[in-house]
């Protein structure tokens, strides 16, 4: 194990990840991920003798703050690198000032696809990674009918428009489609939940974020809904929100994700071990907070490389990069920044905890742009997950 030198100055990275506001649910963990990694490296000697230094700001879930704080991170603070973000919408505030300045930023969230930039290194699911074989596996399992239901702002709504060419393709059809504010409290949903049991859809496609998640599978079972029956499918609801909406809201329903708390590899078992030593419990710990933790690790190996921070030696660096995450092996595909990610559909059980259902068995190419999105002609086919999983 390597030493950190006294005298040797920090390599300063960027963090804006929320710890208040509507999206802190989901950003406290993807913060909890990056700085677990960051101490990590430090323990082990940290890079070249340096340590990493994380210089955090609190957004507040507040689109604006999110450009302005990188701005602060980059003229200010005299950072390179950043990780941060959650919703599409705060990246695309951060975009332009990274692209401005020729920095380097980490993105660890799914997003809606359709997206490049030289600056960004997308480390979360792109649509042919999680949308397309959610849609396969609910159109084999539940049916054809869809209602969406979404949160109103750019990443539901263009999830939204994938997922509904994807179900088309597929033969199905999107019977109702409604949107709710960002901060939406359970009386936002009364009039769709009428409508729902009026419509009586095969299953509901969910794009709803942060708290109104909460809001909205809490205001399900109220409703009479049934997750076992006619379950909420996402790509967003994770183990977190699950914790705080209870197990009897949550019981039945459905996410399609790279990474579950509870899968069973041994990276994985390291990393609950870790996290759960530093933070006390792993209930916050999300596919999110996996990708923003290995994210940082790639970063690190790519910093020992090049010792330097600086953008083209750095993304030259990270290109066909790998590592051995806690979801299994990925990789950064040299064609478009993104990340080669694994595929996963799971189901919460009574107890509040996510069941792998099926899973595709090896880390998928990032299809960002959709070039292959017709469903019958995906290349991948889910198959059961391999047995076992991590006991916590």
């Amino acid at each position: 194990m390597g030493r950190i030198s006294s005298s040797a100055s920090p390599w300063r990275v960027g963090i804006l990840f929320s710890e208040t506001g509507v999206t802190s649910v989901i950003e406290k963990s993807q913060l909890h991920g990056a700085l677990l990694a960051i101490e990590e490296i430090n323990e082990a000697g940290g890079v070249a003798g340096r340590e990493i230094q994380p210089i955090a700001y609190d957004p507040g879930s507040v689109v604006t703050r999110y450009g302005e704080l990188a701005e602060t991170l980059l003229a200010q603070d005299g950072v390179n690198v950043i990780f941060g973000c959650y919703m599409s919408s705060t990246r695309k505030e951060v975009l332009p000032v990274i692209e401005r300045r020729n920095a380097l930023f980490f993105y660890p969230t799914l997003y809606e696809g359709f997206e490049y930039s030289p600056n960004v290194i997308y480390g979360g699911a792109a649509p042919n990674q999680n949308s397309v074989p959610l849609a396969s596996y609910l159109m084999e399992n539940y049916g054809n009918r869809f209602y969406f239901v979404g949160s109103d702002y750019i990443y539901p709504r263009e999830s939204n428009r994938v997922m509904r060419t994807i179900v088309r393709q597929g033969g199905g059809e999107v019977i109702g489609e409604r949107y709710v504010p960002l901060h939406a409290q359970a009386k936002d949903f009364e009039v769709i939940l009428r409508d729902i049991r009026r419509q009586q859809p095969d299953v509901i496609f969910s794009t709803v974020v942060g708290t109104g998640t909460i809001n909205f599978y809490q205001a399900y079972r109220q409703a009479g809904g049934d997750g076992k029956r006619v379950p909420i499918a996402s790509l967003t609801t994770n183990e977190a929100e699950v914790a705080q909406m209870g197990a009897e809201a949550a019981a039945g329903h459905i996410t399609a994700a790279p990474y579950f708390r509870n899968i069973s590899t041994p990276a994985n078992q390291r990393f609950l071990e870790r996290y759960k030593r530093r933070f006390g419990t792993v209930a916050d710990v999300t596919s999110c907070c996996e990708a923003a933790y290995f994210q940082v690790h790639m970063f690190a190996n790519a910093l020992r490389q090049t010792g330097t921070t600086d953008t083209d030696q750095l993304r030259a660096a990270l290109s066909g990069a790998e590592y051995d995450a806690p979801q299994g092996r990925v990789k950064i595909d040299p064609d478009n920044n993104h990340t080669y990610l694994e595929s996963r559909i799971g189901r919460v059980d009574d107890q509040g905890e996510y069941v792998v259902e099926f899973e595709v068995g090896r880390a998928i190419k990032p299809d960002p742009y959709l070039v292959v999105p017709a469903l019958h002609d995906w290349s991948m086919q889910l198959i059961r997950p391999r047995e076992g999983r991590f006991k916590m």
